[in-house]
């Protein structure tokens, strides 16, 4: 941005000074003349050799009279495009004002009336606002902190609920909310380069700090304050404490007329996309038999609101629709199941977007309730993948791009025997590794963020097996950003590799596995709440749920959450102490 500068004119006046001399009187010397009447004059009075003659000096006229030249200071010009920013101001936002044709300086400058610093309102024009983050170590079984805590931890007058750990942050953090928050007290912040801070923070857990939004990573744990999160749907800046606002001003006078609209941020809500990934659903047993009695859509009560809330809900579900089903019965011993096509209700009624065909039972009442499946699929706008009308149907790639994010999903059916797609035929699709990593591997390259989900063998345990884990790695080496199991009744655990996070088993959905008596492993489950943003992948949230009343999936309570993931946690390997228990 470039402004005018103010010139300055100066007037030149010409002043004539006209200087008016009377003549000196002329002596007229006259040796001898003839009087012409009366007595002849005396003889001329001679002056002597040695005498000076007085000229009489010239009196200058009134209005002759010399004017000094007015000259008018020059003003001081303001450089228009001088911008002073405060020590506050962090380095990304500085660098959004340069690439605006700023020179941008953090010394005050005398010409410059141009300023950005921090603002405690942010309800004027030219507002930036930077949005920060509360991290942890991503195997941390805090979930929220009151910005009460978060206060009284800057002043270091509590040790809740993190054990007087110090927040962690780099330099510029630091500044921007010293000059928001005052001086932290000794040992309440420990500053750490920014390219340090996540390997610190794994290393000394129990351990939390804060980050630019822009730094977010997948193996951080984004800490809800006040219940409110940058990475969520209904993220309120206002609210939040750690929302900061800068806000360009220009002084008088303003070098810049009509200054434009210069606002700023590091998170846009239109670029942020949630896809939730879902373990195993099987509307057949007792889970259509709770459904006839009390509602279709009584499974999704407990958890319908959050599932509405992704952009994108993936479904794994198992079992076609069929309209010739029989009635469900909550004792059947065979597992030869369909379902009921009045139960798509459950599935449009949550948000489903996208529905995984890769499971076991899809071809369980033939190629006419397949047809059908797909046809009720088609119906209800729900796009498909890992199985479909035949091999090249179902194994190709499902392409979505939402928010200016581009996501792909693929699966495949890694057992023998329920892989019944063909050239001609419906089904689920098998796993070809060539295929999936060749697709993987281009459509990365295309800016595209790859999603893998296997219906793999099943386990009764939580450790993944080593052929697992290989299988697993290699959707990562290719370029895979998620690999998830789909196939798991038990959950399984999890690992960062690379830069993919792997979750081998998530457990069930909607499906009957519930004791007559006593708890099952098989009622725990994890809905993977995945975020990204502008084309990167940010991490995960783990939602826990318990399976209760052969059908419907309830949140965890506070103390079975920690227990669960606690012992999640340790499996995965992430065996460090843990901030919260």
């Amino acid at each position: 941005m470039s402004g005018i500068a103010p010139s300055s004119r100066y007037l030149q006046k010409q002043r004539a000074k006209k200087l008016y001399f009377f003549p000196v009187i002329i002596l007229l010397l006259s040796a001898c003349q003839p009087a012409l009447w009366g007595t002849p004059p005396p003889p001329p009075t001679l002056i002597p050799p040695t005498a000076t003659a007085t000229v009489p000096t010239p009196t200058l006229s009134p209005t002759t009279t010399p004017i000094p030249p007015t000259f008018t200071p020059t003003p001081t010009i303001l450089d228009a495009s001088l911008l002073w920013v405060g020590a506050s101001v962090p380095p990304p936002l500085r660098e959004k004002f340069s690439q605006k044709g700023f020179q941008v300086s953090t010394s005050k400058q005398e010409l410059t009336s141009l300023f950005v610093d921090i603002t405690k309102s942010k309800n004027n024009q030219n507002i930036s606002t930077w949005t920060y983050a509360l991290v942890a170590p991503f195997p941390t079984l805090v979930d929220d902190i009151t910005s009460e805590d978060l206060l009284s931890a800057w002043s270091a007058s509590s040790s809740a609920p993190f054990g007087g750990s110090p927040l962690l942050m780099d330099e510029s953090t630091l500044t921007t909310f010293t000059a928001l928050w005052g001086e932290p007290a000794q040992g309440a912040v420990q500053v750490v380069s920014a390219d340090q801070l996540l390997d610190t923070a794994w290393n000394q857990m129990p351990a939390w700090g804060i980050v630019p939004f822009e730094e977010i990573q997948p193996k951080w744990k984004i800490l809800t304050i006040d219940g409110q999160s940058p990475v969520r749907k209904n993220f309120d800046a206002d609210v939040y404490p750690l929302s900061v606002s800068f806000q360009l001003t220009c002084g008088e006078p303003c070098p810049v007329p009509n200054i434009a609209e210069l606002s700023f941020q590091n998170r846009d809500s239109k670029k942020l996309t949630t896809a939730i990934l879902t373990g195993v659903t099987a509307m057949v047993r007792a889970t259509a038999a709770t459904m006839d009695a009390k509602g279709i859509l009584y499974p999704g009560q407990a958890i319908r609101d959050m599932l509405l809330e992704a952009d994108i809900t993936h479904i794994n579900n198992e079992v076609p629709f069929y309209s010739h089903c029989p009635s469900p019965d909550a004792n059947q011993k065979t597992l030869v199941f369909c379902s009921s096509p009045r139960y798509i209700k459950l599935l449009t009624d949550i948000g489903a977007d996208v529905i995984e065909l890769s499971g076991d039972h899809f071809a369980d009442y033939g190629v006419d309730a397949m047809f059908e499946t797909l046809d009720i699929y088609r119906q209800n706008n729900l796009s498909y993948y890992g199985g479909g009308l035949n091999v090249d149907d179902g194994r190709k790639p499902l392409l979505l791009e939402v928010n200016g994010n581009k996501l792909m999903f693929i699966g495949c059916n890694y057992k023998d025997g329920y892989a019944t797609a063909t050239d001609q035929a419906p089904g689920s699709v098998p796993c070809d590794f060539d295929y999936l990593t060749g697709q993987i591997s281009y459509y990365r390259s295309q800016g595209y963020l790859p999603i893998t989900t296997f219906q793999y063998h099943e386990f009764d345990f939580a450790e993944a097996t080593p052929q697992q884990v290989t299988d697993f790695r290699a959707m990562a080496d290719a370029g895979a950003v998620i690999v998830s199991g789909s196939q798991a009744h038990v959950p399984q655990v999890m690992e960062f590799y690379k830069d993919a996070f792997i979750h081998y088993g998530l457990g069930n959905l909607f499906f009957d596995q519930v004791p007559k008596i006593g708890r099952s492993p098989k009622q725990n489950e994890f809905i993977d709440r995945h975020i990204f943003y502008d084309g990167r992948y940010l991490g995960v949230e783990l939602v826990t749920t318990f399976l209760e009343d052969y059908a419907r999936p309830r949140f965890m309570k506070p103390a079975e959450r920690i227990k669960f993931l606690t012992q999640y946690f340790s499996e995965s390997g992430w065996g460090f102490p843990q901030a919260g228990q």
